[in-house]
């Protein structure tokens, strides 16, 4: 079965290996306060700074999920209030969260900004142009959820404090980690704020990561597993590349393949939802028709061995979604492409 799934989505097949290589070493049963994992963590964070271009004066710990970074940012870096535009189910469920834990007294007084820097659940996506223009407008820290983009394009990492994402998309592992990159004014807030309550404070973490330990017993698996995966991958420039021109590929095939329009009376039409070049996902592709359209196509995929992502949240029903990470191979595009052509 070929997945094209945004999230759980394809991991690379090396993981196999990867994950058998850890538990046949006894790498799995490592005290997360030994040296031999101490080294593994150095090293994983090494190859995140290398591999992914981030500066060397931002921080980097891991953790266990995007929703989890949702957390820290809200209790460890909140002072007063957050500030969350967002353009889907993402963004506004971080919105929701977020608020649970720190209340907003008044939004004039926020002091994080929180953008979702590709939103999974419409396929849209805030560019670096968009962010450097909130860097110039917002004084304060800017939080970056990129669990849909991170691994897979490059970022100008200076644009924001906070930067996190789960591996299960763009990083091409199975869920349970979160990578999470926090700049030096980051840290400073967090010492300002002094909140250490919690197994997860950002305080507590920090110091954690500094020895190159983790404040609590780790998913020992994930981040090996992450490691062996850094090491594989070409740096981010290279990715990047690559990713934003099968963004094109995927692009042009919708606008020049006759989907969109009707051969037939009964001839299903489908059409990208994001009608904005500008503001399209280039690390999720959505597509729309109408509900019976969108339910036969899965279903005519599945039974191809394809499987196409479900709609989300207000697109659940009219949409499907093609994921566009670095470990889907040519081969795999290919044979979508050949299926949508013939389905057609």
């Amino acid at each position: 079965m070929i997945t094209f799934y945004p999230g759980p989505s394809k991991v690379y097949p090396q993981v196999a290996d990867y994950a058998a290589e850890a538990i046949r070493q006894g790498i799995v049963s490592l005290n997360h306060r030994s040296a031999g994992f101490m080294d593994i963590v150095k090293e994983t964070v090494r190859l995140l700074h290398e591999k992914l271009a981030i500066p060397a004066d931002y921080h980097i710990a891991l953790v266990s999920s995007a929703t989890e970074c949702w957390e820290i940012v809200a209790q460890s870096l909140t002072a007063e209030s957050s500030l969350h535009p967002h353009s889907g189910a993402f963004g506004k469920k971080w919105a929701e969260y977020a608020y649970r834990i720190k209340p907003p007294a008044s939004l004039n007084e926020a002091d994080v900004l929180c953008i979702v820097q590709n939103e999974t659940s419409n396929g849209t996506q805030v560019n670096m142009e968009t962010l450097a223009q909130f860097r110039r407008d917002f004084s304060s820290l800017i939080a970056v959820d990129a669990v849909s983009s991170m691994a897979g394009i490059a970022f100008d990492w200076s644009l924001a404090d906070v930067w996190f994402a789960s591996v299960q998309k763009c990083f091409g592992l199975p869920a349970g980690l979160a990578v999470l990159v926090y700049s030096p004014a980051a840290l400073k807030r967090a010492e300002e704020i002094g909140e250490n309550n919690h197994y997860n404070s950002l305080l507590f973490i920090h110091e954690n990561f500094s020895k190159f330990q983790t404040p609590y017993t780790p998913n020992g698996l994930g981040i090996y597993m992450l490691m062996r995966v850094l090491q594989q991958v070409p740096p981010i420039a290279v990715v990047n590349t690559i990713t934003k021109q099968r963004a094109a590929d995927w692009y042009a095939f919708f606008a020049e393949s006759g989907l969109s329009s009707s051969l037939a009376l009964d001839a299903p039409a489908f059409n990208l939802l994001i009608t904005d070049p500008s503001i399209r996902s280039e690390t999720v592709i959505a597509v729309e028709g109408t509900e019976k359209a969108i339910k036969d196509i899965k279903t005519a995929a599945q039974q191809a061995g394809i499987t196409l992502g479900n709609g989300y949240g207000d697109w659940k029903s009219t949409t499907f979604r093609i994921a566009n990470f670095p470990a889907i191979t040519d081969d795999e595009i290919g044979t979508l492409k050949q299926f949508l052509r013939s389905y057609r």
